[in-house]
């Protein structure tokens, strides 16, 4: 059997069961809360699981091994960052959230202020990150079936973003939240299995001595012990200033984005209390620290028996690394049929990892419009349920419909560095006013919207003036070039401005209501009148 008939078999066969699932949860669907948060339905162990298969996207099996197999220790500081970023989501956001909101994010900000301003910022704001985010899975998409397939026109690749776009407006139109919420545990197990497996074989072939792999993945790069060492990507003597500031960029980006971020965020909301929130994310913390550490193995092994030049000549950005080392293990270990098995099984796990992400991101972003900006700006809180379900799957369709057009256009960047953008615009807009609201007692409506916006925007303004837009040979325009900002992540600019712009609107302002941050600071606290929350 070959590879290509292999892949679309296994494929196949996690999209029959996934739909299955999806057929299943759409008969358990019956009002808001089911579509929204599953019906508060799910243990701390299922959301745990979940948690895990919504933030282990195709930034981190794919984007991060081949960052790793291309630039060795730099690569890995990507890993260190996603895993450090879930203490502030643990001690800050998660019990709180859980207590204060009930189906978004501007459940929580709008609760003691003027609904209308702010949670028509807080949709814009879930609905730009979502897209950032959905963007580099469609791109990793992209980039996995070009090198099963062989594809090398723009066309395939196209036709093969639209398929993965279609499919996760399936799964939320269909399964709401319950529906991607299995999807994404089931998507958790096989990865995790997966990796484990690869890391095991790689490891087998060095007898189990890291420092042997290192070694050789350290010679096999062509970069001889610098690459075990940091600045092959930051911090270089080449890029002087702009390559340290913008490392420390990334760092900010990644600890602080993850707690902005609108489609975990909603996680919180799927259990039916807030200690079962707390033991939810101490799961996904094991979890995504365990693959953490595999991709420590993926990268470098990959680096050591594939090569970064073979790497980088599939993929420039690296983004087939993980798969090319299946392959390549597999045929040592197993043979030629071994390495078609092994490289079938690790894509279509690639896949579903894609899938349960990009269903995350599509039910977080069309849930903000239909109960933040339609029911409660648009109807101002007189539209049904049902109506709010109904707009929630149209949206959906338009959402998704905007992210397979972009995720055409964006398929040189690597889906890593994409992500990290997201997680930048993330930790600017959402994550201050989260923040504020929860801790500030003098915090109001002006300093809401403008830590929203002013994060927001600029996150926006300086990645469209930077080289990762323009000016550059892996930019999203390359025959143009009107870049000026340095720096490839704004995060060490924006986020400052985020928290400054809300302390300032906050100041000019003279709103204060002492009585609503009283009663959000006991329901944050206790968890009392949780449900009622968005009821105003």
């Amino acid at each position: 059997m070959s590879n290509e008939t292999l892949s679309i078999i296994l494929f196949l066969t996690f999209v029959a069961g996934t739909l299955a699932i999806t057929v299943w949860a759409s008969r358990n669907t019956k009002n808001a809360t089911d579509f929204y948060a599953g019906g508060r339905s799910f243990s701390g162990v299922q959301n745990g699981l979940a948690i895990g298969g919504d933030y282990m996207s195709a930034a981190s099996f794919l984007g991060i091994a081949g960052l790793i197999a291309l630039y060795g220790y730099d690569g890995f500081l990507y890993s260190i960052g996603f895993l450090v970023a879930w203490l502030v989501a643990l001690l800050l956001v998660a019990e709180l959230l859980r207590n204060s909101g009930r189906f978004t994010m501007a459940d929580v900000l709008s609760f003691r202020m003027s609904p209308r301003p702010v949670r028509t910022a807080a949709g814009v704001s879930t609905i730009v990150v979502s897209i950032f985010y959905l963007l580099a899975q469609m791109v990793g998409a992209g980039a996995l079936v070009s090198l099963l397939f062989g594809f090398t026109s723009d066309f395939a690749k196209g036709a093969t973003i639209a398929l993965v776009g279609i499919l996760m407006i399936v799964y939320v139109v269909f399964g709401g939240m319950k529906g991607t919420t299995w999807v994404q545990i089931v998507k958790a197990v096989l990865l995790m299995t997966g990796a484990t497996l690869i890391t095991i074989l790689v490891l087998s072939e060095f007898g189990f001595n890291l420092s042997s792999l290192l070694n050789d993945a350290a010679d096999q790069s062509g970069k001889g012990k610098d690459f075990l060492e940091p600045g092959l990507r930051y911090g270089t003597e080449a890029s002087g200033l702009e390559g340290k500031l913008d490392l420390i960029s990334l760092g900010l980006a990644l600890v602080l984005g993850t707690a902005g971020l609108p489609h975990i965020l909603i996680r919180f909301y799927t259990v039916p209390t807030a200690r079962d929130a707390r033991k939810s994310v101490l799961w996904g913390i094991g979890i995504i620290g365990s693959f953490y550490l595999l991709t420590l193995v993926l990268g470098f092994g990959a680096a050591a028996l594939v090569g970064s030049k073979d790497i980088a000549k599939e993929n420039p950005a690296g983004n087939t690394a993980a798969p090319q080392l299946a392959e390549k293990i597999g045929d040592i270990v197993f043979g030629d049929a071994g390495g078609t098995i092994l490289l079938a099984v690790i894509a279509a796990v690639a896949f579903a990892t894609i899938l349960a992400v990009v269903a995350g991101l599509t039910l977080a972003s069309s849930s903000s419009f239909s109960h933040d900006l339609y029911a409660h700006v648009f109807r101002k809180g007189k539209a049904t349920e049902r109506e709010e379900v109904r707009v929630a799957r149209i949206s959906a369709f338009v959402i998704g419909a905007v992210a397979i057009v972009l995720g055409i256009y964006a398929q040189r960047l690597n889906v890593a560095f994409l992500v990290a953008l997201a997680f930048a615009v993330a930790a600017s807009g959402n994550l201050p006013a989260i923040l504020y609201s929860l801790f500030w007692k003098r915090f109001n409506t002006a300093g809401a919207v403008s830590a929203i916006y002013g994060g927001l925007g600029s996150a926006i303004f300086f990645v469209t003036f930077s080289p990762v837009v323009s000016g550059s040979p892996k930019a999203l325009f390359t025959d143009v070039d009107f870049h000026w900002f340095p720096l490839e992540n704004p995060g060490i600019v924006s986020i400052p401005i985020g928290f400054v712009c809300g302390w300032l609107g906050t100041i000019l302002s003279k709103e204060f209501n002492a009585e609503k941050y009283a009663e959000i600071e006991v329901r944050s606290l206790t968890g009392a009148g949780a449900e009622g929350a968005a009821e105003h």
